[in-house]
């Protein structure tokens, strides 16, 4: 361990096994506390729909469907971003990444548009179809 050549890839491959246990402690850590939270509050509370109540708003996930248009122009973005950056600084490899991702982006637009994602959207399309 002398060798100070040595040092920074040692450095390397500790980050990059440190950083994802430490995410992995912390996302654990806060999951825990809350699930405490939910049990000593249930503990207190007679009536099951009010626990209920309790638990729909503590739960973070998202209600809504992903909105793979939205998610898709995103993407899209990125693509043409990287493949410009490939264009003036860069080269060919990052070009052929940015058109990768590019292309990508642009199958998500088309999947938002081919699976209708909101309850307003599959209405119109279950509708457009029974008037056929």
């Amino acid at each position: 361990m002398n060798n100070p050549e040595v040092i920074i890839p040692v450095l390397g491959i500790m980050c990059g096994i440190i950083v994802p246990l430490g995410v992995f402690v912390w996302l654990y850590l806060e999951s825990k506390d809350k699930n405490k939270t939910i049990l000593e509050i249930s503990k207190n509370i007679d009536d099951p729909s009010k626990l209920e109540d309790l638990v729909g708003l503590l739960d973070e996930r998202k209600k809504e469907p992903i909105d793979y248009r939205r998610s898709g122009v995103v993407t899209l973005s990125v693509g043409i971003g990287l493949f410009l950056f490939g264009v003036f600084f860069l080269g060919a490899i990052l070009k052929g990444v940015g058109a990768l991702v590019a292309a990508i982006g642009v199958g998500q637009i088309i999947a938002g548009y081919l699976y209708p994602n909101t309850s307003e959207e599959i209405t119109n399309a279950v509708d457009a179809f029974e008037k056929k």
